[in-house]
């Protein structure tokens, strides 16, 4: 196992941490403990010290999964990674309650690396509304929480702007070779760290679509290349070269999925890649920008939408839907992490006038609405 150091905390982590967004599921939908326990304790035994859990993960039950897993001496071995939701605090007084229970969930007194969940615009105004982070001050001079931290979605300038309010000590933020510009990117990957924090990532593999199901055309950059590596591998490697990436999060589903990872993170040369490795990578993520139906900037003026809608996501998930192979995550994010769906629109049109690309955005809410069910 490769290992890396949070500069600012001079805490060190193995470059593949293990999230648990994504555990393995019985036939009725609800965590197989067996096998997650399982899992985690052998990530564990073979190096991984960063585990990354949330309140809502698993409907909630991920929290108590976990704290098994870290029961007969495992909890001494990691850095456990625990989130605020602020979005379901009610009021100050709910918020410390949501916290509370977090310990209690997780059977810890401490949680060592504590984030402040899913910043963006609206959630940022929430956590200065409600004294946020006065109050982890105070839970950190308890002893309570030891570094804090956000993990992050919206754009590279509100990015820099959460930075730059807060003497964080880590971040998280969403990154691999198909986002480099997405959210906060490369750019905010390097701009973290020249401000010292420790930054982790995640969907290194996109929520599996780098993996699950490769197009014929991506097959064949792949195929043709003169060393042979599984697109998992490609899309690690190319992170873990940029020395600015603390550590990598990756929700795995099954046990091969982590056996297929730890040979992966074992491989001493996992930080260096060739410039013809580069060059393949940069083949591959342009042949999958190529196979997008509708290139939305992500500009937003097409907003705000009379319907509520957020235009550019949806567009983006129908995107992926196509470009990815029908990925199942695509449809699981699209169904669980929007307010509002496609089967919304009323084809008013203001999008359409205002667009930039001259996209057919009612056309595209009709085809999303068809393949989500939704």
């Amino acid at each position: 196992m490769q290992y890396r150091t949070f500069k600012k905390i001079n805490e060190k982590t193995s470059l593949l941490g293990m999230g648990t967004m994504r555990l393995p599921l019985q036939d009725d939908g609800t965590i197989d403990e067996a096998q997650a326990v399982g899992m985690i304790r052998k990530a564990i035994d073979s190096g991984v010290n960063y585990i990354d859990t949330a309140y809502m993960y698993h409907d909630g039950k991920s929290e108590l999964v976990t704290a098994k897993a870290l029961k007969d001496g495992y909890r001494e071995k990691v850095l456990l990674a625990d989130k605020m939701p602020i979005w379901l605090a009610r009021d100050e007084e709910s918020m410390k309650k949501i916290f509370y229970k977090q310990l209690e969930k997780l059977e810890t007194d401490c949680i060592d690396m504590y984030l402040v969940h899913n910043v963006n615009k609206g959630g940022w105004k929430r956590c200065k509304k409600l004294n946020l982070m006065a109050f982890l001050d105070e839970m950190k001079s308890q002893g309570r929480i030891k570094h804090i931290g956000f993990s992050f979605h919206d754009t590279l300038d509100f990015f820099k702007e959460v930075i730059d309010e807060y003497p964080w000590e880590f971040c998280q933020i969403q990154l691999n070779y198909m986002d480099k510009k997405h959210q906060a990117g490369v750019e905010g990957l390097k701009y973290a760290a020249s401000k010292g924090l420790g930054v982790i990532i995640m969907e290194p593999l996109k929520g599996g679509r780098l993996t699950d199901r490769i197009p014929p055309s991506i097959r064949k950059h792949l195929d043709d290349f003169d060393v042979r590596r599984s697109p998992a591998e490609w899309a690690f490697k190319w992170l873990a070269a940029m020395p600015e990436v603390t550590t990598m999060l990756s929700g795995m589903s099954t046990m091969e999925q982590l056996d297929a990872n730890l040979e992966i993170f074992s491989d001493e040369n996992i930080s260096t890649l060739t410039d013809s490795e580069r060059a393949l990578i940069d083949k591959v993520s342009d042949e999958y920008n190529r196979l997008i139906p509708y290139s939305c900037t992500g500009c937003q003026y097409c907003m705000p939408c009379p319907q509520k809608l957020e235009i550019q996501k949806v567009i983006g998930y129908y995107n992926d839907w196509n470009v990815y192979e029908h990925n199942p995550s695509t449809k699981m994010e699209y169904m669980n992490w929007l307010g509002k769906h496609a089967s919304d629109c009323v084809g008013c049109g203001a999008c359409e006038e205002k667009c930039p690309q001259s996209l057919p955005v009612i056309e595209v809410m009709k085809a999303s609405a068809e393949v989500f069910g939704k």
